[in-house]
């Protein structure tokens, strides 16, 4: 996806708040005039996720190390995992547990500290109950069957802490549905905000429910040319991916695979752009 003026102007200011702590001015202006030069410098084609690990480059350069989210991560792992088998008990129990599996793994993707500002637990228990936001597109979903039906190879792009936890039930759901699809689950390699890494898949159990690999590297999103070997071969060789989360949607929109993206709606631009409230989920495909 294409960066756009807004997504700039989101860009600088996430960064001024980043450093907004630290005291020595020279040092900020130094290091938000790196920032803007970068962005200035971009391709056309240059991504959000992307610019931001060039900017945690600089960042640690000019502030040390980025800030850890290891606490927060095993919060939010644990927080899902003890509702775990309640919802699942509410999947088992919708008409088409397949697609609810889907709408709660979507709802999981909430947890993003770097899209909110503030991530509470309230608003994402609220997403449980809210219909309005919850709905699949038909045709899309009916076209989501079909390629798992016809298809042998499914990867799943994760995206957050907790979410982890309900995409495992997602995968649970899937492989009832289509035993003879061989599933690989992708998550990020190195840490990077709170996206899950294999420390979160081996925490929530979500390497017990399918083969689970890494891309190899530190950024929010999945960029095809940065990616290592399995990693590359898997997104080359599946026949069906779904992309979770809205930076996979924003590396990997246009690339004309056959991918479906499960995201929120969590910024003014998402929003806008379909035209739907706030934390409102999308199901859509690439091609």
């Amino acid at each position: 996806m294409r960066l756009n003026s807004m997504c700039i102007s989101c860009l600088v200011g996430k960064q001024e708040r980043k450093i907004s702590g630290f005291s020595d001015e020279d040092k900020k202006t130094a290091y938000m005039k790196e920032i803007t030069k970068i962005i200035g410098e971009s391709d056309d084609e240059a991504s959000s996720p992307y610019l931001g690990y060039l900017f945690n480059q600089v960042y640690q350069r000019y502030f040390g190390e980025l800030k850890d989210y290891t606490e927060i991560k095993k919060e939010y792992n644990a927080f899902v995992l003890g509702m775990e088998d309640a919802l699942y008990d509410e999947i088992l129990k919708a008409e088409d547990p397949l697609a609810q599996a889907i709408i709660y793994a979507r709802i999981g993707n909430y947890i993003d500290f770097g899209a909110l500002q503030h991530v509470e637990k309230e608003v994402f228990l609220e997403l449980f109950r809210d219909e309005g936001k919850n709905r699949l597109d038909g045709s899309v979903y009916e076209s989501f069957l079909r390629d798992c039906g016809s298809g042998k190879r499914f990867l799943l792009l994760t995206d957050n802490c907790g979410e982890v936890v309900l995409d495992k039930l997602f995968i649970k759901e899937l492989e009832k549905r289509f035993p003879h699809l061989d599933i690989c689950v992708m998550v990020r390699g190195e840490e990077v905000l709170n996206d899950a890494t294999m420390v979160d898949a081996k925490e929530v159990g979500l390497c017990d429910a399918a083969k689970v690999i890494h891309n190899g590297n530190g950024i929010a999103g999945t960029i095809e040319n940065m990616l290592h070997g399995e990693a590359k071969e898997a997104l080359e060789q599946a026949d069906v991916i779904l992309a979770k989360g809205q930076a996979n949607f924003e590396t990997l929109h246009g690339c004309g695979r056959n991918i479906y993206y499960s995201f929120l709606c969590k910024c003014d631009w998402f929003a806008g752009r379909f035209q739907v409230e706030k934390n409102t989920g999308m199901f859509i495909r690439e091609r």
